[in-house]
């Protein structure tokens, strides 16, 4: 099984009925240099929701997923339990993590049905695939969603405190590629491997 990342967009939490919305990918290039086309996705609802990519620990259901060209928008029911008093704490620090945004991160599992290579990367541009999963992640492999997530936590604290904001400091573009590796010819990468 393959995973993509990005940063988990709330755009409204229902405390009572425990349901989140946001948008649970995109078709952003991801740290790995692969791209998941929104519009390749095949699923069937309900997809379960996981907590870290444990399937041992399912936390509720994606209940409605709309796909558009810029990301799959999603609902998400995290299950509310009375007992056992074991699930029932797993699901409310699961919902509570999420709620509180310590964990900001949404990342598919899927299975890769049609694909083609990006030149000069090592990526894959994923162009039909099988949504098998979402899950919440702390933290998403998706570099700009990154970035942005620390920036707006500093910024916030710095405001608090009463502390001048710092610079942020980018890497400029030579530096940034001749960080990223690139794919050697007639290398095929082997969709199906896991790549974290």
């Amino acid at each position: 099984m393959k995973r993509a990342y990005s940063l988990l967009e709330i755009k409204s939490i229902n405390e009572d009925e425990r349901i989140i919305e946001g948008v649970a990918t995109t078709p952003s290039t991801d740290r790995m240099d692969d791209i998941v086309e929104p519009e390749g996705a095949q699923f069937s609802l309900p997809i379960p929701f996981l907590h870290q990519h444990r399937s041992s620990e399912p936390t509720g259901h994606v209940v409605q997923a709309n796909v558009t060209p810029e990301g799959i928008n999603v609902r998400v029911q995290f299950v509310k339990v009375d007992e056992p008093p074991s699930l029932k704490e797993r699901l409310d620090v699961a919902w509570a993590e999420v709620k509180h945004k310590l964990v900001r991160g949404l990342s598919i599992g899927f299975q890769p049905l049609e694909w083609t290579d990006i030149k000069g990367t090592f990526g894959v541009r994923y162009t039909k695939w099988d949504f098998l999963e979402l899950s919440a992640v702390t933290i998403p492999a998706n570099v700009d969603a990154s970035i942005t997530t620390i920036k707006s936590a500093d910024e916030a604290l710095l405001a608090a405190s009463g502390d001048r904001p710092r610079q942020v400091v980018r890497l400029n573009d030579q530096v940034s590629r001749a960080a990223t590796p690139t794919k050697a010819a007639g290398q095929p990468k082997q969709p199906g491997a896991v790549y974290l």
